[in-house]
């Protein structure tokens, strides 16, 4: 599908490119990693001056920008190996192949990956393994995992939870607070990864992946999603009694209503646009979560 070489203008190319990295998620995860910082692990009183100096930590800049790039990069990665299934589900979205050559993605990817490694190496050499595993564990799912039953949503899930682990890995305070938030992110994008499957059943079907609806159907796979947020549910009842300050957990517990209302459209929804509905419901809902760190 490459007609990049006619029709397609350098503006053009570059909105496509910010499309292809999913610009709003990256925001989200360095919204999510400085709001880590600022409010679970420092440990000076929060006053104006405590917040402008951790802005200014180039080590936490370092480390947000090595994830970003690594983010970035599998996302490309993931398009480059989607191209056919995406011409399916989300033809209008394709970006690879129609607004960037092939193999320029598979280069820029690469540039990112370093990038991500070589940044995480200046701050620190835990860093830099924590890099070197999310890139191999993001390439392992897009060319493996990601067509297998439930093992693709679980690598993406802890991925999840690394973008978060990698700060404790290097700023050693609140260990607990910050694997609380690791674990209510990585339960929250488990169950929206296997719903991106459900909305997704039409082009993975056609280009034999082998997700869960496919091979459960969507009425089975609406069954573990239930047992999932059951889980959750009770996920997050228990950190809530974990957490040093009561009104943090009342905040937990406030996240049942969004999470109630979730399942309920979970129900009836039987088309992708319901699909869609719930997949960005749950991203809605991980930003609630991340917010909530104000109160730590």
């Amino acid at each position: 599908m490459e007609n990049t070489s006619h029709k397609v203008t350098l503006g053009q190319s570059i909105l496509a490119f910010v499309r292809l990295i999913r610009w709003p998620n990256l925001l989200i995860i360095a919204f999510t990693q400085y709001f880590t910082r600022i409010f679970l692990i420092l440990e000076a009183d929060l006053t104006w001056s405590n917040v402008i100096e951790v802005l200014l930590d180039y080590k936490l800049a370092l480390i947000v920008l090595s994830t970003l790039f690594i983010a970035a990069s599998g996302y490309i990665i993931n398009d480059y190996y989607d191209i056919k299934i995406d011409l399916v589900n989300k033809p209008h979205r394709v970006v690879i192949g129609r607004y960037i050559k092939r193999r320029w993605a598979m280069v820029i990817n690469q540039i990112f990956n370093v990038a991500g490694l070589l940044l995480g190496l200046l701050v620190g050499k835990k860093v830099f393994l924590v890099n070197l595993l999310a890139v191999f564990c993001l390439w392992l799912y897009s060319n493996q995992l990601k067509r297998l039953p439930f093992w693709g949503n679980l690598m993406i899930a802890i991925l999840t939870g690394f973008s978060l682990l990698v700060l404790a890995v290097h700023y050693p305070g609140h260990q607990r607070e910050v694997w609380i938030y690791a674990i209510f992110s990585f339960e929250i994008t488990l169950i929206r990864e296997i719903i991106k499957d459900m909305e997704d059943l039409k082009g993975d079907e056609k280009h034999g992946c082998k997700t869960l609806p496919i091979i459960w159907g969507i009425a089975r796979t609406k069954l573990l999603l239930y047992g999932l947020i059951a889980i959750f549910t009770a996920l997050l009842f228990i950190l809530a009694t974990q957490l040093p300050h009561s009104r943090i957990g009342y905040v937990f517990m406030a996240l049942m209503l969004p999470l109630g209302f979730l399942t309920y459209r979970l129900v009836y929804a039987d088309k992708s646009k319901d699909f869609a509905f719930l997949s960005d419901a749950c991203k809605i809902l991980m930003i609630l979560g991340v917010l909530s760190m104000m109160l730590a």
